[in-house]
């Protein structure tokens, strides 16, 4: 019997996120909650920033038809620190002004401090001539009225909560965290802190990926309900995660997807739902299943939970995580960007032999700013995603030289 092609993982990334719809439920939260967060709606500028012309300089303002050659010396008539509104400015003189104090009406330039040399009677000498317009920060030339100050839909950074702060916001409306149900698979699982490294029994290992998948589910904006660990039981799998799929909008588990006779995940979803993907073309990761487990009751529109199985080899269960968990609950934020930009950068490596699956391989900078390679590419070497500072992203098929230019993917972007 032949065996069903794997799916390409653009197909499956596709796939995976027709079916990510915005959940429902966004809310107001103050700006020093709101880090991270996705922003829901349009935030509209209540006003204009900066509210008044004013000085981008410590130095005078001046009218710079009367400063026409360096030398001019005039008398100061006022001074305008920074949160005072000075007057109209005197025909003949200048004002000391300080960094973003208004502009006084008549004055249309800033001369710095460093240019100037106040004189014995009190006069300022201008030692350079200033062009209209220089050193002021004009009314709105930040953000206009009524303008989109941020659009619904970006990852909220600390930049972007400033702008909302300048703009007298003290909430923005963000997007429902993904509530996620997290589990891990199988009786050769022990926790940590369960039992002594020298005491684990002989065929058992410690649970890894459940520290991996919860950090970054975290990061990525979700709320991770902890499922624990599944046993190697039908039933068993059968309550916990029909269970799960009542509170929950998306159920993640590690491991247990594929065709063993101990591999139950993928029955129960079948059995609870349905599976519209399983086995990407992919390395490592080729174990992974996409579907949804279907809730007993409630509002039928919000009837099931999406459901989504990782491998269960460390690496793999990492690396499907990055390139296709998260863009998935990212999009259920609904965030406008949910994968990150591509980086080239040139191969010190070689790769000699053709793969049919895209392949990730660890990998980071060297001295010469060129990508190297761990030496071990294996899919259980956790050792390796600590050593490199992203992936090479490889295409099926594809043969890499070195000085090649390479699709590079930092885990500093994938992990935020």
């Amino acid at each position: 019997m032949s065996r069903a092609p794997l799916t390409p993982l653009e197909d499956a990334l596709a796939a995976v996120l027709a079916q990510a719809q915005p959940l429902p439920g966004a809310a107001f939260v103050d700006l020093l909650q709101a880090d991270g967060r996705v922003l829901a709606a349009d935030c509209i500028a209540p006003l204009q920033v900066p509210p008044l012309d004013n000085s981008a300089m410590d130095g005078y303002a001046v009218r710079s038809a009367e400063v026409a050659q360096a030398g001019t010396a005039l008398p100061v008539s006022q001074r305008i620190p920074a949160g005072q509104v000075g007057t109209a400015l005197q025909v003949g003189t200048v004002a000391r002004i300080f960094t973003g104090a208004p502009l006084p009406p008549g004055a249309d330039a800033i001369v710095m401090q460093e240019d100037c040399t106040v004189l014995d009677d009190g006069r300022v000498r201008f030692d350079a001539v200033p062009q209209p317009g220089q050193f002021v920060r004009r009314a709105g030339q930040d953000i206009a009225l009524g303008s989109t100050a941020l659009q619904a839909g970006l990852r909220l950074t600390p930049a972007a909560l400033g702008l909302a702060a300048s703009l007298g916001l003290a909430q923005l409306p963000v997007a429902r965290r993904p509530r996620v149900a997290l589990f891990s698979t199988g009786d050769e699982l022990a926790l940590p802190g369960s039992i002594a490294p020298q005491d684990l029994p002989p065929g058992h290992i410690f649970n890894s990926n459940r520290y991996v998948l919860a950090s970054l589910l975290q990061r990525w904006g979700c709320e991770v309900v902890d499922g624990g660990i599944l046993p190697d039981d039908r039933a068993a799998t059968h309550t916990a995660l029909a269970r799960a799929a009542e509170d929950c909008d998306l159920l993640v588990t590690s491991a247990g997807v594929s065709v063993g006779e101990e591999d139950h995940v993928r029955p129960v979803v079948e059995q609870l739902g349905a599976l519209s993907l399983w086995k990407i073309a992919m390395k490592p990761g080729k174990p992974f299943a996409f579907g949804h487990v279907r809730r007993s009751g409630g509002d039928p529109a919000a009837g099931r939970a999406h459901f989504i199985g990782l491998p269960g080899n460390p690496v793999s269960s990492l690396i499907t995580a990055l390139v296709l968990l998260r863009p998935f609950v990212l999009a259920l934020q609904g965030a406008s960007v949910v994968q990150p930009p591509a980086h080239w950068l040139t191969a010190d490596f070689e790769i000699t032999q053709r793969d049919s699956r895209r392949e990730f391989l660890r990998a980071r900078r060297n001295a010469a700013g060129q990508l190297e390679l761990f030496a071990n590419q294996n899919s259980g070497v956790l050792t390796s995603t600590v050593w490199a500072e992203g992936l090479v992203d490889n295409p099926a098929q594809t043969l890499i030289a070195r000085g090649d230019s390479v699709r590079f993917l930092p885990f500093s972007e994938l992990l935020t």
